[in-house]
């Protein structure tokens, strides 16, 4: 029967804690692009989910129609979050498939809640 043993436990903790921020980093760097328009709308997120760019065809700055450039720029960063917010879960469960026994997140354990 195996003693549990808190020291080795409290040092895999701090390798998985270690991993975490360098995969936080990590999503810093990837950059996913989206479209809204017809190409008219062009964002960029990092995997953090947050916008690093927006830009905006000439045809799609029109003065007389400002609602419509509103609607293709939401459009366009909800894309663009959707995709960063994918692209971030799929780097964590490859981050941690080689941590956990069985490969992967504990039973789908979604690490999202938790801003990774």
């Amino acid at each position: 029967m195996s003693q549990f043993n808190m020291a080795d436990m409290f040092g895999k903790f701090q390798d998985m804690q270690s991993k975490m921020k360098e995969i936080q980093d990590e999503l810093g760097t990837l950059i996913v692009d989206a479209e809204a328009g017809g190409g008219m709308v062009k964002v960029q997120a990092n995997g953090n989910r947050k916008i690093v760019s927006i830009d905006l065809d000439d045809d799609v700055i029109d003065p007389n129609d400002k609602e419509m450039m509103e609607d293709l720029v939401v459009a366009g960063v909800n894309k663009a979050l959707d995709k960063a917010e994918a692209a971030a879960k799929e780097k964590m469960q490859d981050a941690y498939k080689d941590m956990m026994p069985g490969g992967g997140l504990p039973g789908g354990m979604d690490l999202s809640k938790f801003g990774l």
